[in-house]
């Protein structure tokens, strides 16, 4: 470098190169540990085909019979390549012709079920009367489920779960922006391989992760949340003709319109339930439609719908973790066709309540696990060879397909009850499910480096065994004289069938608990060895291993700052110097713990008074700045350009508020400038400033760096405000409040530092940095992030704040605005002002003992704050360890291990370019 600070090449490298190496230690660290806890499951290449039914132990489907109770009118009128049903069996008997799928992203439970069934009636309850009506008017043929999702509840993972029938894993979130194309078998590639035409449209991610897939397609973008509507418009305009057209086997159309609601007002808004009200509106014409064309011969005959959620949200409209409002959502299904009978009741698990106008409804239960798996079961078509999910076997019921004999022209199936036929054939499709699973989880384990023990595989094998065991006598016990298998005789006793069904949910219930709980499989040599790297033990961090303090981590940061504070107080009191300081940190910590809460409403981010604070806010802004600035004659031509340009930003920050707010003295013209354009604009700035700061260090003249103080104070301000004008635009409304009040906290703890400094040495040379006004930098920082509206699950990311400026998505941009918008008031702006520890504890023109001393210190304190981080994160890779089967794990100690390495990363590869820039 040409100019530099003149102390010396070796000497600079000497004192940079630690934070270079510590950063590299802490990545090796990280990727070890994280390789030990977050594998992901093995995708194995292996697909169903129809022809591997000959090799299971269960009966084979029918030979096509003429009078077959199945028709498939519609379907082979103009698609040569389709294959109709009359003409093709797979491995079990097709009991419909037609599916609609309509999913509606992030479908609570208490969206559907009537109020009746919770404690508390709330506002958003009742809405889809119709689906409520049908399911009591019609409950052999029409029925509520609540469906569980397994978390994580990203649309990626669950869309990825329902169509394979297997469990994604935690690593697979980070796929969530940028979904890639599903490899393993699925229910979607079985429709196709097997001629059956698929129409989607609505949430583009289906295009993503089915890329080859459909026949027709018309996807909308799907990341714009605070759009509520292009996605579900893009659905009604294509679902309602599609109805009436017979080029398409499955119908899927995905709203999204109830997800970004939640997101952006909540579940308890006047959007969410305008939203609820519109979608029972649509519901009701699409019943209407498919009912007029259902009588026999009818293009919906015998179709099949289905009404879904692939997850749940909380009351803030989040999702992603394992509580119960995320995890638990709501399924609706019903066969236009009839059934012959109600479901056995032996095998109804429902509840029945009435609803509010005295209707009884009864709600069953399914595992969103089972839905791939029952699906293709009721259209004849080979399960997804990675499913290990069961036939559910009250949605199986509602079709008039399944309760046909499996073998009609037996003589003795007259003597049959309808629910005995109905279990003789689901019995054989649960063979057929528990022969896929066994076999898809002995290959797994077979080509799987993680695999299964071996004490639970040979359990696997001994509930299997015994399954099959009553299957072999139950199939001999039905055979006259070992006649032709068409000469088969119904089972009268439902005893003997029932014990069969219960042997085959068994296992398939044991195979599940053990995916569940050692799909992961966690290896401890790696994580420990991490763990070795990593640092020393702290109280804050201890805490780390309770879960109740993990949730409550911004209390508790605000509780430790005050008590710091209070340290502060005492020390001032006890040396007969009321520090006007500590009184200011104490009153600055009572404000943020005001709104230090996970959970808080949406709005709590943007609710900062009335549409005139913000502006207010930038104004005493621009005057610090200018204040501060004065009277330092380095870099001041250079200081004097940011300066200007931090005000105009600020002016156009005020403009984009002002154009977004219902003050009516702003002009129409400027609201779609102000809305998108100024932002760009901001950022623009921004980014152009902080490229110029790092031009002006490659070729700074010698004589300006004379003054390193001085010279010290404005690299570190110029950074600061060149940085900020982005998370300023970012945070919102809240930005200008939350900065003031670091800049507050900041000038708090350096001012104390400062005054209980010795008079006698106070210089920079020869004074120690004060690790607790470093720890108390640091707990700022902490709870600056939580006041801003975030925390540490994903579900705690402010989406909204990627799309400022901009109405598509871009995964590169988003992705790095919402970085910054999360890491910005956290991490960004703490660490590159730390240098303020040390240059405003002393004049500007002090030039104490030398500057390597000077850089020095400097370097002492951005160890001590990446200890501070360090050892945080050390714990937290403890915690995560320990509680690896914890009820809580992906919900909560998961997303707080990814936040806290992320973060650790972020604070060493910041401090290596800190060190570079002042050094």
């Amino acid at each position: 470098m040409r100019g530099g600070w003149r102390f010396g090449g070796d000497e600079k490298w000497r004192l940079i190169w630690p934070f270079f190496f510590i950063l590299f230690l802490h990545s090796v660290a990280i990727l070890l540990f994280t390789r030990g806890f977050l594998l992901t499951r093995t995708e194995l290449s292996a697909f169903s085909q129809c022809s591997d039914i000959s090799l299971s132990p269960c009966s084979p489907p029918p030979p096509p019979q003429s009078d077959t109770t199945t028709t498939t009118t519609t379907n082979n009128n103009n698609n040569n390549n389709n294959l109709s049903l009359h003409h093709h069996h797979c491995w079990t008997k097709p009991a419909v012709d037609r599916v609609v799928i309509i999913v509606l992203d992030a479908l609570r439970f208490d969206f559907v079920a009537p109020s009746t069934f919770f404690e508390e009636v709330k506002p958003w309850m009742d809405k889809l009367q119709v689906l409520q009506k049908l399911a009591s008017d019609e409950p052999s043929s029409a029925r509520i489920f609540k469906a569980i999702a397994d978390p994580p509840t990203t649309s990626l993972q669950r869309l990825k779960g329902l169509t394979t029938g297997g469990l994604p894993t935690f690593i697979d979130v980070g796929n969530s922006f940028g979904a890639p194309a599903i490899v393993e078998d699925n229910f979607i590639h079985q429709l196709v391989k097997n001629g059956k035409r698929v129409l989607m449209m609505g949430d583009d991610t289906w295009l993503q992760v089915f890329p080859d897939h459909f026949k027709k397609s018309y996807p909308f973008p799907s990341f714009n949340v605070k759009d509520l509507d292009t996605v579900d418009n893009g659905c009604i305009d294509h679902l309602f003709p599609s109805l009436y057209q017979d080029d398409w086997d499955v119908l899927i159309s995905h709203f999204l319109g109830v997800d970004h609601a939640g997101h952006i007002f909540g579940v308890d808004s006047t959007p969410m339930i305008e939203k609820l009200e519109q979608y029972n509106d649509i519901l009701e014409k699409v019943i209407e439609i498919l009912k007029n064309q259902s009588a026999p011969g009818g293009l919906h005959e015998n179709t099949f719908v289905i009404v879904m959620g692939d997850h749940g949200q909380t009351l803030n409209g989040d999702h992603g973790g394992g509580t119960a409002e995320e995890v638990e959502t709501s399924l609706f299904a019903m066969s236009l066709k009839k059934s012959p009978a109600s479901m056995p009741s032996e095998l109804d698990t429902s509840s029945c309540k009435l609803d509010m106008d005295g209707r009884k409804i009864c709600i069953s239960s399914l595992q969103q696990l089972d839905f791939s798996v029952t699906m293709a079961s009721l259209l004849g078509l080979p399960f997804p060879f990675g499913s290990i999910g069961r036939v559910n076997p009250e949605l199986y019921a509602l079709s008039a397909g399944t309760w046909g004999g499996l073998y009609p022209n037996s003589p003795n199936c007259k003597y049959c009850s309808h629910s005995e036929t109905w279990m003789q054939n689901y019995a054989n499709v649960l063979c057929i499910n528990c022969w896929q699973v066994k076999r898809y989880i002995d290959l797994y384990s077979a080509s799987s480096v993680i695999g299964f023990p071996k004490e639970d595989l040979l359990h696997v094998d001994e509930v299997y065994g015994q399954a099959q065991a009553i299957w072999t006598t139950h199939v001999n016990n039905t055979f006259i004289n070992g006649s032709d298998v068409t000469s088969k005789t119904c089972v009268s006793s439902s005893s003997v069938l029932l014990e069969q069904i219960d042997a085959y949910s068994d296992f398939l219930a044991t195979v599940a608990a053990l995916a569940r709980s050692k799909w992961t499989e966690f290896d401890l040599k790696l994580m420990v060895r991490s763990m070795f790297a990593l640092g020393v033990v702290a109280i804050r961090a201890c805490s780390f291993l309770s879960n109740s303090y993990i949730l409550a981590e911004g209390k508790v940061a605000n509780f430790l700052l005050a008590t710091t504070g209070i340290f502060n107080l005492q020390s001032s009191v006890t040396e007969e110097k009321l520090a006007i300081s500590a009184v200011a940190l104490l009153v600055l910590n009572f404000i943020l713990g005001l709104n230090i809460e996970p959970g808080l409403s949406k709005q709590a981010a943007d609710s900062v008074s009335s549409e005139i604070a913000p502006i207010l806010g930038l104004i005493l802004l621009a005057f610090i700045l200018c204040w501060s600035s004065a009277g330092n004659s380095c870099w001041i031509f250079l200081k004097h350009f940011f300066v200007m340009g931090t005000i105009v930003c600020y002016m156009l920050m005020a403009i984009h508020w002002s154009s977004e707010s219902n003050m009516p003295t702003i002009p129409i013209l400027l609201k779609p400038i102000g809305k998108n354009i100024i932002p760009r604009i901001i950022y623009g700035i921004s980014f152009g400033l902080i490229a110029l700061l790092a031009f002006a260090q490659m070729f700074e003249d010698k004589q300006m760096t004379s003054n390193y103080i001085g010279r010290t104070v404005v690299a570190t301000m110029a950074i600061l405000s060149a940085w900020s004008l982005t998370v300023l635009i970012l945070l919102g409304r809240q930005g200008p409040l939350v900065v003031l009040l670091s800049i507050v906290g900041g000038w708090s703890i350096i001012r104390f530092q400062k005054l209980t400094q010795n008079t006698t040495n106070s210089t920079i040379a020869v004074s120690a940095t004060d690790p607790l006004s470093v720890t108390q930098w640091s707990l700022l920082a902490v709870c600056l992030f939580f006041y801003t509206g975030h925390w540490c699950t994903f579900d705690g990311l402010r989406y909204g704040a990627a799309f400022i400026g901009f109405d598509d998505f871009n995964l590169i941009r988003q992705g790095f605005l919402l970085a910054i918008d999360t890491f910005g008031i956290s991490h960004i702006l703490p660490i590159l002002g730390l240098p303020f520890l040390l240059v405003l504890r002393c004049p500007l023109s002090s030039q104490s003992q030398g500057r390597s001393a000077f850089f020095a210190n400097l370097t002492e304190v951005f160890l001590i704050y990446g200890l501070i981080t360090s050892v945080t994160t050390t714990f937290t890779i403890i915690c995560v360890m320990i509680q690896r089967r914890h009820l809580m794990v992906w919900g909560l100690f998961a997303p707080k291990y990814v936040f806290d390495v992320v973060g650790l990363i972020l604070t060493d590869v910041l401090i290596c370019l800190a060190s570079l820039y002042y050094f």
